[in-house]
């Protein structure tokens, strides 16, 4: 059976979808080519809104739409990330006994990368991987690169790496410190 077109005293056959609103519903009117050519003519999805409507709405659009999240918020991907991150059960990181890092622990080749990618030198003490570590999220966040997705992944990259550290670290700690 073929729709007819749906323009005012139009008999051809509709067949292009026409929106009968801007909301992306499933609402859609039947047009034939004549009539859809016309209507994309004159279509402006900003008809209607105010110059502050349009700049929300562009905005709002870079971001695919979705709401973001302050880094301080409970559910953040990366504050969870972080905070995983950072835990220190028993503060087994706090030995600082001038020790050199490099003969105290055996690095495996993720352990080198890691420390390739967080651009440190294999082996320092683990005060300065925290340290470098907090200076990357700050510089790659998302939140402070206006929510490029670019920056998102360069920090969980970084967050992994930092992971690898922390377990190398911890697994060969004397648990008596």
């Amino acid at each position: 059976m073929k729709t007819i077109c749906e323009w005012k005293n139009c008999n051809n056959v509709g067949e292009f979808k026409a929106p009968v609103e801007k909301d992306n519903s499933k609402k859609h009117k039947m047009l034939c080519l004549e009539h859809i050519k016309e209507f994309n003519k004159n279509w402006n999805y900003f008809a209607g809104m105010s110059d502050q409507q349009v700049l929300d709405f562009i905005k709002s659009d870079m971001l695919w739409h979705k709401p973001t999240q302050n880094f301080n918020s409970p559910d953040n991907f990366f504050k969870v990330l972080w905070n995983n991150a950072l835990k220190d059960e028993n503060q087994k990181f706090k030995i600082n006994h001038g020790l050199d890092c490099a003969k105290r622990f055996k690095f495996n080749s993720e352990d080198i990368q890691a420390f390739g990618i967080l651009k440190i030198p294999a082996g320092v003490e683990w005060k300065k991987i925290q340290e470098k570590f907090k200076k990357l999220v700050k510089k790659f966040h998302p939140d402070m690169n206006s929510g490029n997705k670019k920056f998102e992944e360069k920090l969980k990259i970084i967050t992994l790496a930092y992971t690898q550290l922390k377990n190398t670290y911890r697994g060969t700690l004397d648990t008596k410190y």
